[in-house]
Formats: C-alpha cells, structure tokens, sequence
C-alpha cells in the first residue's frame, strides 16, 4: 500500500480515498471528521440493549413453560422445545437478508419495523390455539427479530470510531445476557398469574417500548462515508477472506457458549438433583458471569492494541476452561465457581470479533454484522446437536474435551487472520 494513500490524523481506521478496490482485508474507511473524540453515543445504546432484551427474551422466556404450552396446544414436549430451533433458523437467513437490505435501503426501516413486527407476531402468537399456528408465529417472530438485530450492530457501528466499537456492541450485545439474569425468572415469576400467553403479550410491550427508544435515538442520521460510485457491495463484496475466518471463528465461539448455556441446568439437575427451582441461581451466576465478561471484553478491544491477540488467547483461555467444567464434580459450589469462569472467559474475546467485523467500509457494514448473526445462528444450531448427541452416547464427560476441542479450532483461525 503506497503511503500516499494512507490518511493521517483519522484515528489509524483507514485510506484517503474511499473506493473498495484500494482496501486491504484489514482496513476500513476513515471515521468521520464529527465523529473523532466524540462520546458515546449512551442513549442510543441503551435502545439498541433493549431492543436486543426483546429480541432474545422472544424465544428465551419460553423456557419455564414448555410443559404448559405442549397442553394448551395439545401436541407433545419435544415439539413445543422445537420452537426455538425453528425460531433460530428464520433468524439467522432474516439476519442476512436484513444486513444486505440495510446497506441499500438505510438501517432506520429495519430498526423500527423489526421490533414492531415482532411485538405483533408475539401477540398473535399469545392467540395461537394449536401448534401449527404458534410454529407460524415463532418463526415469524424469529424473522422479525432477525431482521434488526444486526442493523442494530451495524447503527451502534456507525455512530462510533473503532476504539469505541469494543465497548459500544460489548453493551449491545449485554441484552441478551439480560434475558438469561432478569428476562427468564422474571416470566417464571409473572407467568404464574398470567401464563404464557400473558408472558408473550409483555414481550410484545416492551418490543413496542424498543422501537419507540430505536426511533427516537436515531431521529439524527449517522455520519457515514461518501463512497465513489464504484464501490462495491452487496455478500460478494462483504466476503472477504479476513471476514469469512472471523465469521468461522465466530461460529466456534456460539458454539462453545451454547454448549454450555443450553445444558449447563441440565448438567446441574442431573449431577447434584436439583429441582428447576434450584437452578434460577446458577443461571443468574452464569448470566453475571457473561455480563461482566462482555463488559471486560470491551474493554480490552478498545485498549489493547491486538484484537486478534485478545480472540486467541480468550479462546485459548475457554478450551482450559472447559476441561474440568463437567469432569471435576466435588460439590455445587465448585460447579458453580467452574460455571462462571467458564461462560467469563469465553465473553471476553466476544467484543473484540465484533469490532473486528465491525471494521469494514461502511458499504457492506450492515451485510457484515447481519451475517454475524446468521453464524451466531449455526453456532447454536451446532451447540444443540453436538450436545444432544453427546448425552445420548457418551453423556456430559465429553462435553468438556468437544468444547476445548472447539475452542483450539477458533484460536487457530484467529491466530491466522491478520492483525486487528
């Protein structure tokens, strides 16, 4: 790259000139001059944690009552549990519709639209009178949610330079880790008096309440680049090599934190026979635990010099982590203790792939961040199976070596990117 061509005083984030063809992998456009030492952009980001609270608690809050809706729908519990991976399905392909939309069209119809139409597929899931209607309406619900959830990243994106970026989408994505600490117990608790169908109605509220927040702090555009008329977009353009390994390493890292956070209460109540009541704690350490990772997380993106370097040794840090989670068993406690380490550990290089996507022109930005979603997507999709699978042979002594095993395939590909 000829030194001309590098701009000075733009925060190290890119070229003099904004046209793809000059771009190498690891570089984006240069932030815009109002942009430069400005503050975050907090209001806008407490909308976007929350419009990601509904957008989780959609599917998540279902989870204290399964055996209910299997008879109120008069269908089975496997079928009702299903729901989600149905959910997660149409999510991820809406996520990369949604980004690739949002790149031509602007991200505030998404933004707005998005937690509308899921706030109006939950309602007219809380009416669903057998499962075929409520399968309708969850998958209409995970379309929904899928399309703005990486709009949303891509927004909080914009509005922010790079050594922002960590922290900014660190408490972005902190509304999902939300559900898991407030969203669930809180539907169990309210759910005793208003059932499911009850349950459904508020996440519908609060998704309304989200796109009121989404509309109001979006009401300035963002700045954004003038791009030549021969930039590219659109998936091609967005495909790079460097995005397609942090994508790879991105489904690595769902698939470890699932593996963990869809079994980890299955693993208690067979280990040490606890009730469903008696893991509401564990799941709220496991919750914390991933809060206060995310928020390290970001910290450490926007801090240290190496993106890169902080995603190996993160990953490299869950592969130790994950060994002795469900092979060592003395007691709760130190089950518990393992949890949170474990799901800590794991958060931290989160926030650091995030901004790393996040650095791209501001053309694919949105396809980018929406097909980060759609990997997170197969992440979990591979979490289920793997761990299904695992408890019908082997049982959970083997999950430890599958996640570490994992784990050490996401360090590697991060250690083969170029530097962040």
């Amino acid at each position: 790259m000829p030194a001309e061509l590098r701009c000075k005083g733009c925060d190290g984030e890119g070229l003099a000139r904004y046209t793809w063809r000059w771009m190498p992998d690891n570089t984006s456009p240069p932030a815009p001059a109002k942009l430069v030492g400005s503050k975050m952009p907090w209001a806008l980001l407490a909308a976007a944690c929350l419009g990601m609270f509904a957008a989780s608690a959609s599917g998540t809050t279902r989870a204290p009552f399964l055996l209910e809706m299997a008879h109120d729908l008069n269908t089975s519990l496997p079928l009702v549990a299903n729901l989600m991976a149905i959910t997660s399905i149409v999510w991820g392909a809406a996520s990369m519709l949604a980004g690739a939309g949002s790149d031509r069209w602007g991200r505030r119809p998404f933004l707005i639209g998005g937690p509308i139409g899921l706030a109006l597929a939950m309602l007219g899931h809380s009416y669903a009178g057998d499962f075929p209607t409520a399968m309708v309406w969850a998958a209409i619900a995970g379309g929904c949610a899928g399309g703005f959830t990486g709009v949303i990243m891509a927004e909080a994106s914009a509005r922010t330079v790079d050594r922002q970026r960590g922290r900014a989408l660190g408490w972005v994505m902190a509304g999902q880790s939300l559900t898991l600490l407030i969203g669930i117990p809180l539907a169990a608790f309210i759910g005793q008096w208003i059932g499911w169908r009850g349950v459904n109605r508020a996440v519908a509220v609060v998704s309304l309440f989200a796109a009121l927040c989404l509309l109001l702090t979006t009401l300035r555009p963002a700045p954004s680049m003038t791009l030549r008329p021969g930039t590219r977009s659109g998936l091609r353009a967005a495909l790079t090599g460097r995005v397609t390994r942090l994508l790879a390493v991105g489904v690595a890292e769902r698939t470890c934190y699932g593996l963990v956070a869809v079994y980890f209460a299955t693993f208690l109540q067979t280990t040490y026979h606890l009730s469903l009541a008696g893991v509401a704690l564990p799941l709220a350490l496991f919750a914390i635990g991933n809060i206060l990772g995310t928020i390290l997380g970001g910290q450490m993106a926007d801090k240290l010099p190496s993106r890169r370097v902080n995603m190996v040794w993160g990953m490299l840090a869950s592969a130790v982590a994950a060994l002795p989670l469900f092979l060592w068993t003395p007691n709760l406690s130190t089950s518990l203790l393992l949890g949170f380490v474990y799901v800590f550990v794991t958060a931290l290089p989160r926030p650091s792939l995030m901004a790393a996507l996040a650095r791209v022109p501001d053309a694919v930005r949105g396809t980018v961040l929406g097909l980060n979603v759609t990997s997170a997507s197969f992440g979990w999709l591979f979490a289920a199976s793997l761990g299904g699978w695992m408890i019908a042979g082997p049982g959970f002594a083997a999950f430890g070596p599958l996640a570490g095993g994992i784990a050490l395939v996401g360090a590697l590909l991060a250690f083969l990117g170029e530097p962040e």
